[in-house]
């Protein structure tokens, strides 16, 4: 019989091996997995340490049910890579075969806050252009992005160009060129904003990424926040030595 502390090793040795076997294309994503009988026969284990393995796998998003009918394995996630500028994020989703697009949800004049004011070295009530954009693949919410910048350096900012690039927009239309982004990823459980934003459940794990971007004189250009969906979303790291 398994202990307690036998049974949490056993379903994470478990949710491992059907994970190994999802990665190498055993299991292809929509095709149905095996019944958790046919798993507690396989790795010799009960029903409960599979149960939990698969309920695991369910909230970091590489399997998901239906409601009598059993577990399916997701399609595949989104790989960004974090050491690529923003400005690739179509060309990362269209190289992993996904259809990218960008979607302007808002884009207004706000006065700045104290913490806004102190990024960009404006007083209190200075103009800061906020703009609010979701990223899609395959017409799926994969991010939603609040992205500020100082109305002075960036005045009649378009919204519709904004559905590319921004870096781009900065550089073409302000002569602003970016020489280099400062970021902060942490993990965060969907509030009742994103979760609306991203079609998720409320407290779904998601990643929190807060950037700074800077012009080649070192002043902050923009700064924006940046939830990304856990289950639709893993990272690249890459580092050259």
């Amino acid at each position: 019989m398994e202990t307690a502390k036998a049974g949490h090793a056993l379903h994470f040795r478990v949710k491992e091996a059907i994970l190994n076997l999802i990665k190498n294309g055993k299991y292809k994503p929509h095709t149905q997995l095996p019944t958790e009988a046919e798993f507690c026969k396989k790795f010799g284990v009960s029903r409960t340490t599979v149960r939990t393995a698969l309920q695991q796998l369910a909230i970091e998003g590489y399997v998901y049910r239906k409601q009598g009918k059993g577990t399916f394995v997701s399609d595949k996630k989104v790989k960004q890579t974090l050491t690529s500028t923003v400005e690739n994020f179509s060309e990362q989703l269209t190289v992993q075969g996904k259809q990218p697009s960008i979607k302007v949800i808002n884009l207004e004049v706000i006065q700045a806050d104290a913490s806004l004011a102190e990024i960009f070295h404006l007083e209190i009530g200075d103009p800061v252009n906020k703009l609010e954009r979701i990223r899609y693949a395959d017409q799926e919410p994969l991010q939603y992005e609040v992205a500020y910048l100082p109305w002075r350096k960036t005045p009649a900012l378009n919204a519709k160009a904004c559905e590319t690039s921004l870096y781009r927009v900065l550089e073409n239309h302000y002569q602003l060129k970016i020489k280099k982004t400062v970021e902060h990823l942490e993990l965060f459980l969907a509030d009742d904003h994103a979760a609306k934003m991203l079609q998720i459940k409320n407290g779904a794990p998601c990643f929190s990424l807060e950037t700074f971007a800077y012009l080649s004189d070192e002043t902050i250009i923009e700064y924006s926040q940046t939830i990304f969906r856990g289950d639709r979303v893993n990272f690249v790291i890459e580092r050259n030595y």
